[in-house]
């Protein structure tokens, strides 16, 4: 089997997105962030986690040209990655999971973060991530917005981040849009747009309005289909694939370490400098526990 026909059906689904109907787009945006899943699932489990039909999964594949939906997925199965994670459970997790009642719960928890981190960090490319860090660190100025619970992740980057970016803002400020802060923006700044699905609203506009002014654009999300009203410069994946009922933000958290580490590397002894200036200044500022004394 031709090993590219993968990525060539990934490519083609990506530039057919925002013509096909309906549920085949859903169906198309699936198997482009989920293509491990795909390949591995039967059609009723895929249709399931899709929220769609079978015939839809059907449809797509005649569509694309296939004979079958199996036809389809087959150079998935036959290129399969497994997403989970590739390490041997350690004693603490065996442990707490033998310890039985919220001692399972936490072992299944633990593991969960764990591999929602090593996806996230095995996805990155060096030279993608060494072409982010020099159009951040060459910038005039590098916006930084999300929203809702991503908005935690963008302020732990940029409170940390700051120290080896100076030029990093964390918009929108003073309860403003990120359009109000983005209005002297222009083709020398770079935005970093964090948003995960469902996509907010708010974040898309401000990608859409950051790129009509020429504004170099950071996405950091979990798929490379995030609105077809704009395109990144660089889209930076990160795994949020989580057996809980809601979110699990480990992996961005990680790759947010690992990026702040990558622009300390690269802006060189000036900024080791500024955070060596920060840490001194926090020093000075801490208050310390003293025990009281005996009477």
């Amino acid at each position: 089997m031709d090993p590219t026909l993968r990525t060539r059906i990934i490519s083609d689904l990506k530039d057919r997105l925002g013509s096909l109907p309906g549920r085949s787009r859903i169906v198309a945006k699936y198997i482009v962030d989920h293509p491990s899943d795909f390949g591995l699932d039967t059609i009723r489990e895929t249709a399931f986690k899709a929220g769609v039909s079978t015939y839809t999964l059907v449809r797509l594949a005649d569509r694309l040209g296939f004979g079958s939906y199996d036809a389809m997925r087959e150079p998935f199965r036959h290129a399969l990655v497994s997403v989970s994670a590739g390490f041997d459970h350690p004693e603490w997790i065996k442990r707490l999971r033998e310890s039985g009642g919220l001692g399972q719960v936490q072992a299944d928890a633990s593991l969960n973060a764990l591999a929602i981190v090593q996806r996230s960090l095995e996805l990155q490319d060096p030279e993608q991530l060494q072409r982010v860090v020099t159009m951040l660190l060459e910038a005039r100025s590098v916006y930084l917005t999300a929203v809702r619970a991503s908005y935690s992740m963008a302020y732990y980057f940029y409170y940390v981040g700051r120290m080896a970016l100076p030029t990093l803002q964390l918009i929108p400020r003073h309860m403003n849009s990120a359009i109000d802060d983005l209005h002297s923006a222009g083709e020398d700044d770079v935005m970093i747009a964090i948003t995960f699905n469902p996509y907010s609203r708010e974040t898309i506009d401000a990608c859409k309005f950051a790129r009509r002014r020429g504004v170099k654009l950071i996405l950091i999300s979990d798929s490379v289909l995030v609105s077809p009203d704009f395109s990144s410069d660089e889209t930076i994946i990160v795994s949020v694939l989580s057996t809980h009922h809601f979110g699990c933000y480990a992996g961005s958290t990680a790759l947010l370490d690992m990026l702040v580490a990558l622009l300390v590397a690269g802006g060189s002894e000036t900024a080791t400098a500024r955070i060596r200036s920060y840490e001194d200044l926090r020093r000075e500022n801490q208050v310390y526990w003293v025990a009281p004394k005996k009477r």
